[in-house]
């Protein structure tokens, strides 16, 4: 699996906007919304019910916020690099720039792990994140994600 095959070129953005945690993501649900046709309150509070159990913010920079979901019929995910960092309470405490936002179908639970197995790999990537925060748009940042093997 790649990448590219659960990202769309038109879910990648560069934000300058200034966030806290709790309204990124609802922001995020927001956007998702009509695309998976679920409210957004029920994206926002399985999103959030999921950073309760551990935060998503794997460290260097890097959070990948997820839920499954029941009503969900196909994956959906969107990034995000932030230009002013956020507080994700990752586990090295520090702030977060590039969030990979993902919804998936309850079901089956292997392509879940899969999916996650492969943002995760892809984004740890040293390279990756360096070519991720160098890039202007978000053309230049989908390209540095969409050929990252999984």
């Amino acid at each position: 699996m790649l990448v590219k095959d659960i990202l769309s070129p038109s879910n990648v953005m560069i934000e300058n906007q200034r966030f806290d945690k709790a309204s990124l993501l609802r922001e995020l649900c927001n956007r998702a919304a009509p695309v998976v046709e679920l409210p957004p309150q029920t994206l926002f509070a399985e999103v959030m019910r999921r950073e309760e159990l551990g935060s998503t913010g794997l460290g260097q920079g890097i959070a990948i916020p997820h839920t499954r979901l029941a009503d969900l019929k196909k994956p959906y995910s969107f990034m995000v690099r932030l230009l002013h960092p956020i507080d994700f309470d990752a586990v090295d405490g520090e702030p977060v720039d590039i969030i990979f936002f993902l919804l998936l179908p309850a079901s089956p639970p292997t392509a879940h792990l899969n999916s996650l197995a492969c943002v995760a790999r892809s984004l740890r990537d040293p390279t990756i994140q360096s070519e991720l925060r160098k890039a202007t748009d978000s053309t230049s940042l989908y390209r540095a994600v969409e050929r990252t093997p999984g």
